[in-house]
């Protein structure tokens, strides 16, 4: 894969972690509860505006994650959130979605939340962590390849269906 603008894999200590503004500090990483799902719709609809996911898979994802939906929590709303698939294969696992608000990107906020699903897996013994991306999303490609993620091959076309194409990025822990 060719580099992408802006390519430049900052360390986990490296500047993404300083742009935190004092807020963000104070953000608790946390499993998602049934409580949380009205927020987490919220929040699903404000960073995905041209396709959030349905109701009814955040309903889904909060049961079959299990403890392995996070959420970023300021104590007042979410900011945030992550959930990654529970698999037959315990030694590989796909990351569904990672979602943070508008208002706190570029702030760490997804960084926070996949250092701290990346820690939980490495500690259940997954061996490899897939996701896709948008081939365009260099934003969210280059947080992923900054944690070390490498890609699966090229674009794969109509992956989600037509139109919609996706990188694979994997992670070896």
């Amino acid at each position: 894969m060719p580099p992408l603008p802006g390519d430049r894999f900052p360390s986990v200590t490296g500047s993404a972690l300083r742009r935190l503004e004092p807020g963000d500090r104070h953000l608790r990483i946390r499993p998602g509860t049934e409580a949380d799902l009205p927020e987490v719709v919220r929040l699903d609809k404000e960073a995905f505006p041209e396709g959030p996911y349905p109701f009814d898979v955040l309903r889904q994802w909060l049961d079959v994650c299990e403890d392995r939906m996070l959420v970023a929590d300021d104590g007042t709303t979410l900011h945030g959130y992550i959930a990654v698939a529970a698999t037959p294969n315990a030694t590989r696992t796909w990351i569904l979605s990672l979602a943070v608000t508008p208002s706190r990107r570029g702030r760490g906020v997804g960084r926070q939340l996949m250092l701290e699903v990346l820690r939980h897996l490495r500690t259940d013994g997954v061996r490899e962590v897939r996701l896709t991306v948008e081939p365009s999303n260099t934003t969210a490609i280059v947080l992923y390849r900054s944690l070390g993620f490498v890609p699966m091959g090229g674009a794969r076309k109509n992956y989600l269906g037509p139109g919609k194409d996706r990188l694979i990025l994997a992670l070896s822990l």
